[in-house]
């Protein structure tokens, strides 16, 4: 009776620690596992025109935007002369779009990139006050 007792004790003992030994390589695999590159991610840039733009100057960057590899949305605003766009950056960089840019239409554009000012007081500033985007940052890590 006494082998009985001990022999169950000593299979459910085996039995719970293969169950932790399994959990704990699940764990280990989901924590180590690189990250894949998000398609849902994205990021936007500005161009700079330094010269008038009609609407008629608008309707072509925005056609012309929208025909590149990557690029989901096209914001042209004549009157500040600036551009600005949203891409897929595992698809295309705002550098390489904004050289097409420039080598493709006859406008004197640039990339705006921000100054260190500017970048140490918060970067973005849609993101600086965006209190849904930093949780979502988070719950992201987490998960």
């Amino acid at each position: 009776m006494k082998k009985k007792t001990i022999k169950r004790i000593l299979m459910g003992a085996g039995g719970v620690c293969l169950l932790l030994v399994a959990v704990l390589g699940v764990h280990i695999y989901l924590a180590l596992k690189p990250k894949p590159i998000t398609p849902g991610l994205r990021e936007m840039a500005r161009i700079d025109v330094r010269q008038p733009l009609t609407k008629n100057d608008a309707a072509r960057i925005t056609d012309w935007l929208y025909r590149e590899k990557g690029v989901d949305h096209v914001l042209v605003n004549p009157q500040t002369q600036k551009v600005v766009f949203t891409y897929f950056p595992y698809r295309n960089s705002a550098q390489q779009i904004t050289k097409d840019f420039k080598a493709s239409l006859p406008y004197d554009a640039d990339q705006f990139m921000p100054t260190e000012d500017q970048m140490s007081a918060g970067g973005c500033p849609v993101a600086a006050v965006n209190f849904t985007l930093k949780v979502r940052r988070m719950l992201r890590q987490i998960f």
